[in-house]
């Protein structure tokens, strides 16, 4: 086994060695450190003395916090910067490690070792945050199945382990096939409608790979091009069905995972007494059970429902004024094409006019400044930081008295060694202590437009937002103040993790910020003002499409995590698709399989799993919040402080709803949201 010193991995520290991590290193540095972690146990279980907080809460939270480490660092570089032995050697560890995290609340010793702490004098006066790590310890050990009999904990170790395997398999699937897909066309003039940056992307892409003519892909700045501007139907309709059908061939079928990866946690959550995976999972979240996470789902359905059949309407009258009665009707492939004409039509407004004036660096330097105004914070280079690739930079985090509170890796371009999507997480969740503050390490990775030759990265406004809405996360993770580990950062109920990311969106859209970084590449002109009005006013453009979309993702998780049978309802992706379509402004092809690459619900064990309501529960919330931000200053230090000391440095140590409430002085409403979504009139009350 490799010494400290030869091997990245073991030791770890705030400062990551990303250079010198390689795929050999893994399997030797987990297997030292699951013998550690498993001595640390048995001495947690073993210890004779009185039962204390130290020797038993605490004991229980050193247990795996190196080992939680290293599996975070090495399923970082496994989704930003993979090969195939990383892969092959995070996919062998996994196994072991699973069987490790599940054995903890399977342990009889430690669990009566918790039991008889719960009983202490100690543990009956704590309070605050020592309370709720006790308690919420209890409940999980409980979820975790502490209480089943020898072969429920068999079985239920068992399920956990395939779970991981099962799950990791899918998220490389759907990066592989996502990979595999490439389409090149040599005809210049099939890119009718492309904007310019879409064109010398797809040149650049062809060139990159000794091709010639314009390589497009699945990755979204590529794909998405070509959904909303490209002129030949034919190439938009083998573009969306290659990217509705992923992981679907021999190679990555997901299909088989997918049904398997349901009827695994369809047996835990019974296994452990709940009467569905979603109440399972949702016990712990402000919604609490699958049941609350569905009425608020149809809630906001039925108050959208009239408005989407109205825009769908509206986008197939518009399309006959175009091409005549006889206009076939719209299929799936058309609705972004189509539903973007209109939107130039009724508003002037074309979104691509807009991408001049958002360069990826003035758009991060923007919200550093935005953090800045609200916070207090300076943020600069750490060019001492070493990264995973040479496009990735560097910064940290100082505070108003001087201490580095974080350091960061800003990750924005795609690579094919690199996962989809958009996402942050924490390397390095530090612990507030009384002569220490914490410090923090984190990533913020996206797959956003790229720069291309000495052309600046020009993103569009969805991309900006995209880059807000994880650097609220970041926020979150940074300013942790927290006394233990297990709840601090963003360990918090997903249904209130999003909170802190949904509300730096609201910033994208007010001028007041705006003028912070807005400037024409070129030029440095700010957005004209009547461009940036034709923005706003078209921001709530086929509004109930955007809802009915993400409500139709959290109906089709919610069902296939609370009704979904495998006896009586056979293949998930069929039964989702039914589900889908219900929710889509065109009927959905019959080899549409959008599950089979939903890695939000199937690339981990639980993941977004029965809780992509989240995103539309945090919308309200974040909507609401910033109805404070937009009372009393947009950048006032006051509300900034108030957002900061009662949301973002609490993290988990107290109820979600406890800290919303001392934050806006009252409980949500979907007023707000639904009001910038103009979904009711200005001034409707309506309660969640």
């Amino acid at each position: 086994m490799p010494e400290s010193h030869e091997n990245p991995l073991l030791g770890l520290g705030y400062e990551i060695p990303f250079d010198r991590i390689r795929g050999e290193h893994v399997q030797p540095a987990v297997k030292a450190l699951l013998a550690e972690a498993k001595a640390r146990l048995d001495a947690l279980a073993a210890d004779p003395g009185p039962r204390t907080y130290e020797n038993t809460i605490t004991a229980l939270e050193r247990v795996t916090e190196q080992i939680d480490f290293v599996m975070g660092v090495v399923g970082h570089l496994e989704s930003v910067a993979t090969t195939p032995e990383l892969r092959a050697a995070y996919s062998a560890v996994q196994p072991e490690v699973s069987e490790f995290y599940s054995g903890i609340a399977l342990s009889e010793p430690v669990w009566n070792a918790l039991k008889a702490y719960a009983a202490t004098d100690e543990a009956k006066a704590l309070t605050g945050t020592r309370r709720r790590l006790l308690d919420k310890t209890i409940a999980d050990f409980k979820r975790s199945g502490a209480d089943l009999d020898p072969d429920g904990k068999k079985r239920l170790a068992e399920i956990d382990v395939e779970l991981a395997q099962l799950t990791l398999r899918y998220g490389q699937n759907v990066l592989d096939s996502t990979n595999a897909f490439e389409l090149v066309i040599g005809e210049p003039e099939k890119l009718a409608g492309l904007p310019e940056g879409a064109v010398l992307a797809a040149k650049a892409s062809a060139e990159a790979k000794g091709l010639s003519g314009y390589r497009f892909t699945m990755q979204a700045p590529s794909y998405l091009p070509v959904m909303t501007y490209l002129d030949d139907r034919s190439i938009r309709e083998h573009m969306y069905r290659a990217y509705a059908t992923r992981a679907t061939e021999p190679s990555w079928d997901n299909r088989p995972l997918l049904q398997r990866i349901l009827v695994l946690r369809r047996e835990k959550a019974r296994l452990l007494g709940f009467d569905s995976f979603a109440d399972l999972v949702l016990e712990d979240r402000m919604a609490r059970s699958g049941h609350a996470a569905r009425t608020f789902v149809q809630t906001l359905r039925e108050k959208t429902q009239v408005y989407f059949e109205r825009e769908n309407a509206e986008l197939e009258a518009f399309r006959k004024e175009l091409e005549g009665p006889d206009a076939p009707t719209i299929e799936p492939w058309d609705v972004a094409y189509y539903a973007e004409k209109l939107r130039r039509a009724r508003y002037d407004f074309d979104e691509e006019s807009l991408r001049p004036y958002f360069s990826a660096e003035r758009a991060l330097e923007g919200v550093f400044a935005i953090a800045s105004a609200l916070y207090g914070v300076r943020i600069e280079p750490s060019p001492e930081t070493k990264a995973w690739h040479e496009t990735v930079s560097t910064y940290r985090i100082v505070e108003p008295k001087g201490h580095a509170s974080a350091v960061f890796y800003v990750d924005l371009w795609p690579r094919e060694s690199k996962r989809d999507g958009a996402w942050m997480q924490g390397l390095v969740t530090g612990i507030a202590q009384a002569a220490t503050p914490a410090s923090h390490v984190e990533v913020l990775a996206g797959n956003l437009t790229p720069p291309i030759g000495d052309r600046p990265a020009l993103l569009n406004h969805r991309e900006v937002e995209t880059l807000f809405h994880e650097f609220g996360h970041l926020m979150h993770h940074a300013s942790s103040c927290v006394e233990v580990r297990t709840l601090a950062g963003t360990n918090v109920a997903w249904d209130f993790v999003e909170l802190p990311s949904q509300i730096m969106e609201n910033w994208c859209w007010e001028k007041e910020a705006l003028d912070l970084f807005a400037r024409h590449h070129e030029t440095n002109e700010p957005i004209p003002a009547p461009l940036l009005e034709r923005m706003r006013a078209a921001r709530t453009f086929r509004a109930a499409n955007a809802m009915m979309r993400q409500l139709g993702f959290a109906e089709v998780d919610l069902a296939l995590h609370v009704d979904w049978d495998p006896a009586r309802d056979g293949d998930p992706t069929a039964y989702g698709r039914e589900i889908l379509s219900r929710h889509a402004p065109a009927p959905l092809p019959g080899d549409h399989a959008m599950l089979a690459s939903f890695s939000h619900l199937f690339s981990s064990p639980v993941g977004y799993a029965a809780g992509y309501y989240s995103y539309k529960w945090a919308e309200v919330l974040d909507a609401d919040a910033f109805s404070r931000f937009k009372r009393e200053g947009l950048f006032s230090r006051e509300v900034g402080e108030a957002f900061r000391s009662e949301i973002l440095a609490r993290g988990d140590s107290e109820d979600p709803m406890v800290l919303y409430r001392r934050f806006m002085g009252r409980e949500p409403t979907l007023e707000a949201l639904l009001e910038r979504d103009g979904l009711i009139a200005s001034g409707t009350a309506v309660a969640v």
